[in-house]
């Protein structure tokens, strides 16, 4: 994807709408805003992926040499202008099942100090895959946190203490995003999957193995306003809130009435009705992202821990006593 991009940048491209739709692009095409490149790589990938024979040839498991590789590229930008101009239309779209590691560590902290069955909101839930987090494995050093018969296993480089073996029953689960993909669509599973780059094998493995297993698709809405009917306490249920590199795009303003729903929220909770806020999400530290849990009664702002942004390492450094 590196030589992709550079000859994106370099070499000269066909004529046509396709070119001219992103050489005139009206906004930022950057990967700091509109991410026009990863667009383009996605649909490319997505036309590999659906059989295209002239992409096929030129992409991994296939090498060839920087010409070939552009000749491929410009051919099927020329031949399928139409479906890519509707591919990229959409922002880039994607659901790293990698990043499920960090919720179930996370999940497997929680059932010990809050021994309930959970309710589960994922906001920013993409295709939803991550909702199934209780049906992977987690495989740790002498340890496999999840089900015996896991709809796939996850083996991050992890370091530091193993979790709680106990596993959470999940009782309730659903999410949310601005622009859900549907997994059981084959539209949609499609997206999903382009934006896996084709030299990357074992994730595309992984995010097919979860499609397999997803539920229905999370609703289209507004993530707090979708949530806030949801905050309600259900006794006998610990209500866990999780997000994964989705609050960070979330404009200020949503955060901070979303920030001030789930603080009133938390402040009713009691101990037969707790509510966990797990964030997966990147702060001033460059070394991968956060994990970090808000957890009421009590209101406990804790690190659990940092994250590689795909979920390749985990550092797992909890607070000794569980509520420090």
């Amino acid at each position: 994807m590196e030589r992709l991009c550079g000859l994106f940048a370099t070499r000269d491209w066909p004529h046509g709408a396709l070119r001219d739709r992103i050489a005139d692009w009206p906004g930022d095409p950057s990967n700091r805003a509109d991410a026009v490149p990863l667009r383009l790589a996605g649909a490319l990938h997505a036309l590999k992926l659906s059989g295209d024979t002239v992409l096929t040839a030129a992409y991994p498991p296939h090498t060839v040499d920087d010409d070939a590789l552009w000749l491929a590229v410009g051919t099927s930008m020329t031949e399928h202008a139409t479906f890519i101009n509707r591919f990229i239309d959409s922002p880039p779209q994607t659901n790293e099942v990698r990043r499920a590691a960090a919720i179930i560590a996370a999940a497997h902290w929680l059932r010990d100090v809050h021994p309930l069955p959970f309710r589960l909101s994922e906001l920013g839930a993409s295709g939803g895959l991550n909702l199934m987090w209780d049906r992977f494995a987690l495989a740790l050093p002498g340890l496999t946190l999840g089900p015996d018969d896991p709809a796939l296993t996850l083996r991050p480089d992890w370091t530091g203490p193993l979790p709680p073996a106990t596993a959470p029953q999940v009782v309730d689960r659903a999410g949310v995003d601005l622009r859900p993909v549907d997994a059981h669509d084959p539209a949609g599973a499609l997206r999903l999957q382009a934006y896996l780059w084709p030299d990357q094998p074992d994730r595309l493995a992984l995010t097919r193995a979860a499609i397999r297993v997803a539920g229905p698709p999370p609703a289209q809405a507004d993530a707090i306003d979708w949530l806030t009917p949801r905050l309600t306490h259900v006794p006998r249920q610990l209500h866990l809130i999780y997000h994964t590199i989705a609050w960070q795009y979330f404009p200020p303003d949503v955060q901070a009435h979303g920030h001030a729903l789930i603080a009133e929220a938390g402040a009713a909770a009691t101990p037969d009705t707790p509510l966990a806020w797990v964030g997966m999400e990147a702060d001033t530290n460059q070394n991968g992202a956060a994990l970090t849990v808000r957890l009421w009664p009590g209101d406990h702002a804790l690190e659990l821990g940092r994250v590689d942004f795909h979920g390749r390492w985990l550092r797992w450094t909890p607070p000794a006593d569980m509520l420090g």
